[in-house]
């Protein structure tokens, strides 16, 4: 249930984004025990990691756009939702490369001896930096634009 005054939109909002947050870290720990599984891979059970986390991200990225809507509409603030807009767009970015990074590892880890794949991985890494830096710069201005009506 999305909250209907601005300010607790906001905070869950906050509270969303910190979800996200965290369902990264798990996919990442996921992910770095099936590369323990090696080389006969548990894929079932990676499988069914892949699919909780993309039930939490759905769940989140849900309610951040039912946020937005209320932004926009039942507040008149298409300044704070061009942000939420931005943001689910660079999201969607950062969760397609953490897949790719993911998948550069395991290749990594299959042959050890492709020096390409280290370069790979570190060109991924490279433009996750790059999404995140950029995902924190949104956050920051709409920090800065829901804030200045207080």
């Amino acid at each position: 249930m999305v909250p209907s005054d601005f300010k607790s939109l906001i905070q869950r909002f906050y509270h969303l984004q910190s979800e996200r947050v965290e369902t990264y870290r798990l996919f990442e720990e996921g992910h770095e025990a099936y590369l323990r599984t090696g080389p006969h891979y548990d894929f079932d059970h990676y499988r069914q990691l892949v699919h909780e986390i993309t039930q939490a991200f759905c769940g989140i990225s849900k309610e951040v756009l039912e946020i937005k809507g209320k932004l926009h509409h039942d507040f008149d603030r298409p300044d704070l939702s061009e942000h939420i807009e931005k943001l689910q767009s660079k999201e969607k970015q950062k969760l397609e490369l953490t897949a790719k990074l993911q998948l550069a590892r395991q290749r990594a880890q299959d042959h050890p001896e492709d020096e390409g794949c280290q370069e790979n991985i570190q060109e991924i890494k490279q433009e996750i930096i790059k999404t995140k830096e950029a995902l924190s710069e949104i956050m920051q201005d709409f920090k800065y634009d829901s804030e200045e009506c207080d």
